[in-house]
């Protein structure tokens, strides 16, 4: 069985963008997406400390709203408590609880 000539090269190969009429290769595409730094020395370090900058702003707003969502839970949990009895700790080795007897049920006749 021949392989047809169209999927003998790889679609990315830059044969394939000129037959099919988009002239546009790889090196082309690299170019295109690749971040370059800035060569006035002034406009690098500025740059940095605008990255720097923003990176602290969003640490700092991730820990508020992380404090506030531990603050609101903290806060649910008291207000779900008050008015009900706390209870005391008379003895460390007493467990007070409340329970129930369940009977063991009957096996049906019927298998």
């Amino acid at each position: 069985m021949r392989i047809p000539r169209f999927f003998r090269k790889s679609p990315f190969s830059s044969a394939f963008f000129s037959r099919s009429g988009l002239n546009f290769g790889r090196q082309a595409f690299r170019e295109f997406t690749t971040p370059r730094k800035p060569r006035h020395r002034a406009l690098r370090v500025l740059l940095t400390l605008v990255g720097v900058g923003l990176l602290a702003v969003l640490l700092v707003f991730g820990l508020v709203i992380g404090a506030a969502m531990l603050g609101f839970t903290v806060l649910s949990r008291l207000l779900r408590q008050r008015g009900k009895p706390v209870a005391k700790a008379s003895d460390a080795r007493t467990l007070d609880g409340e329970y129930r007897v369940l009977r063991k049920p009957a096996l049906t006749a019927g298998r």
